[in-house]
């Protein structure tokens, strides 16, 4: 007499064939997984220190980063203390969390009237960039150089959080981030205010160094595959492209990011 397990298998065909135990089981992260997760311990620490959030939602870490997070902002009544497997479940897949992840209160976003036209300030402008890495290494370049703030395009821009935040590694809370619904129209107030805006493209005659006078500017950035729109370049007083003496064609939109800012941080007369 056939087994109850014989005949199961029976009714599910000759091809079946039982699954090895411990194959086909479910990633048991939450249904309605987050993206308002931030992760990495700069990140993370960064968002702590940051006044112009509010109280924590959530906060995970092991016991050594709960230590390390005690001992640097005192006891955190949202602190839950887990392992790095529970960390990682209520995390996208693959996120390299260092043992420590926040769901921080929203971060508010800045107002165009908030940049100051000052001699030698920069604001970045991102048409359309919207990988989370480049945004946040771009985030961590406008920090370094000293940048006065980013402005993104509403609809087609990452959150600050995430792999974004990760890349930024804290840069998210030192640079203040603007939303708008149209560029062009951001560019055209902005210039009203006293801003420059000079877009990066390879096309272009002149190169940077040659355009930038250090005057309050707006450097506008487009997307890697397709560069500046034409209606956003049309905006810009002036386009200038990055010299490459060495033949090569463009850089990521990152590296460009970290170059103009480099070029535009120095001092001119």
């Amino acid at each position: 007499m056939a087994s109850p397990t014989e005949r199961n298998d029976a009714r599910k065909g000759r091809k079946f064939r039982p699954k090895p135990q411990g194959q086909g089981r479910q990633d048991r992260r939450p249904a309605n997984l987050s993206d308002d997760w931030i992760w990495g311990w700069h990140a993370v620490e960064a968002a702590l220190a940051n006044p112009r959030r509010g109280a924590p939602l959530r906060l995970l870490a092991t016991s050594d980063k709960a230590r390390q997070v005690e001992g640097k902002f005192g006891r955190q009544a949202v602190m839950e203390v887990a392992d790095a497997h529970q960390i990682g479940l209520n995390l996208p897949q693959g996120a390299v969390h260092q043992g420590i992840a926040l769901r921080p209160a929203p971060l508010e976003d800045a107002d165009l009237s908030d940049f100051e036209p000052r001699p030698g300030a920069v604001l970045l402008i991102l048409d359309q960039v919207t990988d989370p890495q480049n945004v946040g290494a771009i985030l961590r370049s406008a920090a370094a150089f000293g940048a006065a703030g980013m402005i993104l395009q509403d609809r087609n821009a990452p959150k600050l959080t995430g792999a974004l935040a990760k890349a930024a590694a804290g840069a998210v809370e030192q640079v203040p981030v603007a939303r708008v619904v149209n560029l062009s129209r951001a560019i055209d107030e902005l210039s009203k205010a006293g801003w420059r805006a000079v877009g990066l493209a390879g096309e272009a005659e002149r190169g940077l160094d040659e355009v930038l006078d250090g005057a309050p500017t707006l450097l506008v950035l487009g997307s890697e595959g397709e560069g500046l729109r034409r209606l956003v370049a049309e905006h810009c007083d002036e386009l200038a492209k990055i010299a490459m003496p060495g033949g090569f064609e463009s850089l990521n939109v990152s590296a460009a990011a970290a170059v103009a800012l480099y070029e535009a941080s120095r001092p001119r007369r």
